[in-house]
């Protein structure tokens, strides 16, 4: 049994036009991201408040009492939080700046200690995946390639399969961001950190660029995922023989 293999017999245009279309949006995300940070950044709160202190203050209103906030020199916007350790990790910029995009993305990180504080469902589902998707992102696309240059149907499946974990970890990972995007924004505007009007519009912007990472990612997943699906057969009918 013979399958195409683009990777060996020069360039496919299928999968060239996927690597535009992803790498598009790629660069769309970072360059949003980026811009929306730089723009706002030069915006300062309504309380005058640092990244670290508009966290540290939404998790006291919310009760949490276990979560740390600390310093992390992990480049710009490196910015996370750990429910292993129970610690948000702010970049520099954003744990000492006093701008809406600093207190923004900081208390974004707070969110997610509030999900795992309250047992948010999806969260706890994303924590789950971690280990199984830095497996399958490792194995995932040298099986399939293995698998077509071994005409080996079955190992070209496996990999077809993990690589379908890393998708699923994608897509659990949008509806964690958004919601902890939303808990995040009605705090700021709920302590006063942000004035209603053109302040919470700039968190918002901010927070969506950032989601719009996650969005191009899970259609970076799915597209890849769908391609290989369509090369080995499984999508657009039967498996060349």
């Amino acid at each position: 049994m013979g399958y195409p293999m683009p990777f060996m017999y020069g360039l496919d245009p299928l999968y060239l036009a996927v690597f535009g279309i992803t790498m598009a949006l790629s660069i769309i995300a970072q360059v949003w991201i980026k811009s929306s940070f730089a723009k706002y950044s030069r915006m300062g709160n309504s309380r005058n408040l640092t990244g670290a202190e508009a966290a540290e203050e939404m998790l006291r209103d919310e009760g949490i009492t276990d979560v740390k906030v600390q310093l992390f020199k992990g480049g710009m916007l490196s910015d996370h939080y750990d429910p292993r350790t129970k610690i948000i990790n702010l970049s520099p910029e954003v744990f000492s700046g006093r701008s809406i995009a600093s207190v923004g993305v900081a208390c974004h990180e707070a969110g997610h200690a509030l999900q795992h504080a309250r047992g948010y469902a999806p969260l706890a589902l994303r924590s789950m995946l971690v280990g199984p998707t830095m497996l399958a992102s490792q194995f995932s696309i040298p099986l399939i390639i293995i698998g077509l240059m071994l005409q080996s149907l079955g190992m070209a499946k496996i990999g077809l399969i993990l690589f379908g974990v890393t998708f699923l970890f994608q897509l659990v990972t949008l509806p964690v961001e958004i919601n902890a995007s939303r808990r995040s924004t009605a705090a700021l505007v709920e302590n006063g950190v942000v004035a209603p009007g053109a302040e919470t519009r700039g968190v918002q912007t901010v927070l969506t660029a950032a989601a719009f990472t996650y969005i191009a990612a899970a259609v970076t997943s799915l597209m890849t995922l769908l391609y290989w699906a369509y090369r080995l057969g499984f999508l657009g009918g039967r498996r060349r023989e």
